[in-house]
C-alpha cells in the first residue's frame, strides 16, 4: 500500500471539495512554510502534526506539541495515534477527513473487435502487482535481510540494561526501510513471515553476541495471539535458554483482554518477558494494563517529543501514567529521546528507563 494512496479530504467555504494527496511520509501540517501541508489557520502551530507510516499498515498522526491541540474524531489527543480511513481530523479548528483513492479494477474481455487502445494523457499506470516480488521471497529465505540493535539505557546512569532488535535490510533490490518492507510484505499478505524473518536473523545471528543483556524483540499485530507464534517461541527457549527475551506487544494487539492474559500466563511459563509497546498512543489502554500488567510499558514517542516544551497540562497527564505504571510493578520506559531537556523531564517524571538517539542510535548487526 502507497503512501500516495492516502489523502485529506476538507471543504471550501463555498461548499466545494478539495483533496490534499499524501505524496510522502512523513507528511507535516502547520503554519510555516517547511510543511507538506501548509495552513493559515489562525491559532494553528507553526509546527502542528505529522502523519507517518506504521508497521500495522495504518497511518499513524503525532500532534507535535501545538499550542491548541488536534482532534480525531473530536477527541484531543495526546502523543500519537493510529488512523482508520473516514476519521475526522481537526488541526485546531482546520477540519479533514482521511480518504484512500480506490482504483477501480474492472475486467478486460476480450472481444474479435479489440482495437489498440492510446492511454490518455496524464492518465496513471496501474499497480496490481508488486514491484519486486521475487526480490522479496528472496529476502524472506535469509537473502539480503540484516538487522541492528539500539541500546535502553538507565534513565540515571546511562548504563546499557538491554538492546532492541530491529529488522533491516541490505538487499540492492529492495528499500532498506523497515516499514516500506511491511508495507510490501502486506501487499502480499506476507506479514508475518517478514516478522519471523526478522526474528530468525535477529536471534541467530545478532543475540549471541548481546547474550548478557536483556533482548526486546518486535512482533507483528497479526501474529501476536497465533499458535505459530506460541510454537516458534517455545522452541526458541529451548535453543537458546541463555538468552533473555523481552516481546513487544503492538498497540493495535492490546486489544483483547482474555486473550492477553492468556499470552501473558504462556510468556511466563517458558520464561519470556513482555512489553507495552506505544503506551499512551490512542487510547490508554489503562484496563488491559491494570488486568495484565506487563513488566516494561515503552511510552509512545509522540508522546514525549519535545516534551520539555509542553503545557503543564500534558507533563502532568504523563506524570500521572507514569506513576499509575510504577504502582502497577512494571518498569516504565521513554521512547523516541532525542534531546537532554527530554530525558531530563523523563527523569522527574520517574522513567527508570530511556531509548533513542541521545543515547544510542541502531547499531548495524555487521558493527556490533
Amino acid at each position: 500500500m502507497e503512501s500516495s494512496h492516502w489523502f485529506l479530504e476538507s471543504i471550501a467555504a463555498d461548499g466545494s471539495h478539495l483533496n490534499y494527496d499524501i505524496d510522502d511520509l512523513p507528511f507535516r501540517i502547520g503554519r510555516g512554510q517547511e510543511n507538506d501541508l501548509v495552513l493559515a489557520t489562525p491559532g494553528l502551530s507553526r509546527k502542528h502534526a505529522m502523519l507517518y507510516d506504521d508497521i500495522s499498515a495504518q497511518l499513524r498522526l503525532t500532534d507535535l506539541n501545538s499550542t491548541n491541540g488536534t482532534f480525531v474524531n473530536r477527541k484531543r489527543i495526546e502523543g500519537s495515534c493510529l488512523l482508520q480511513e473516514n476519521d475526522i481530523i481537526h488541526f485546531f479548528t482546520a477540519e479533514f477527513r482521511l480518504r484512500r483513492h480506490h482504483p477501480d479494477q474492472t475486467r478486460f474481455i476480450p472481444s474479435n473487435d479489440s482495437r489498440t487502445m492510446l492511454m490518455p494523457i496524464g492518465a496513471n499506470l496501474s499497480e496490481l502487482f508488486v514491484a519486486n516480488e521475487g526480490e522479496f521471497l528472496d529476502l524472506l529465505n535469509g537473502q539480503g535481510i540484516s538487522g541492528a540493535a539500539q541500546p535502553i539505557v538507565d534513565a540515571h546512569n546511562g548504563r546499557i540494561f538491554a538492546y532492541e532488535l530491529l529488522g533491516r535490510a541490505n538487499h540492492p533490490q529492495l528499500s532498506g526501510s523497515p516499514i516500506r518492507l511491511f508495507r510490501m510484505a502486506t501487499a502480499l499478505n506476507r506479514e508475518i513471515d517478514l516478522s519471523v524473518a526478522f526474528r530468525k536473523f535477529a536471534i541467530t545471528s545478532m543475540a549471541p553476541r548481546l547474550h548478557k543483556f536483556p533482548l526486546f524483540i518486535n512482533t507483528h499485530p497479526k501474529e501476536t495471539f497465533s499458535k505459530p507464534f506460541f510454537a516458534s517461541l517455545t522452541a526458541l527457549r529451548r535453543q537458546t535458554p541463555e538468552i533473555q527475551l523481552v516481546v513487544e506487544i503492538h498497540e493495535s494487539a492490546v486489544t483483547d483482554l482474555l486473550r492477553l492474559r492468556e499470552l501473558s500466563a504462556f510468556l511466563r511459563d517458558i520464561g519470556v518477558r513482555f512489553a507495552y509497546d506505544d503506551f499512551g498512543a490512542g487510547q490508554a489502554r489503562l484496563n488491559e494494563l491494570g488486568e495484565a500488567p506487563a513488566h516494561f510499558v515503552k511510552f509512545d514517542m509522540g508522546l514525549l517529543h519535545d516534551i520539555h516544551l509542553a503545557s503543564e497540562r500534558k507533563r502532568q497527564v504523563i506524570s500521572d501514567l507514569v506513576k499509575l505504571v510504577l504502582n502497577l510493578g512494571s518498569v516504565p520506559l521513554a521512547e523516541g529521546i532525542e534531546l537532554e531537556e527530554e530525558a531530563q523531564i523523563c527523569r522527574d517524571m520517574g522513567f527508570h528507563l530511556i531509548q533513542g538517539h541521545l543515547t544510542g542510535r541502531p547499531i548495524p548487526a555487521d558493527r556490533l
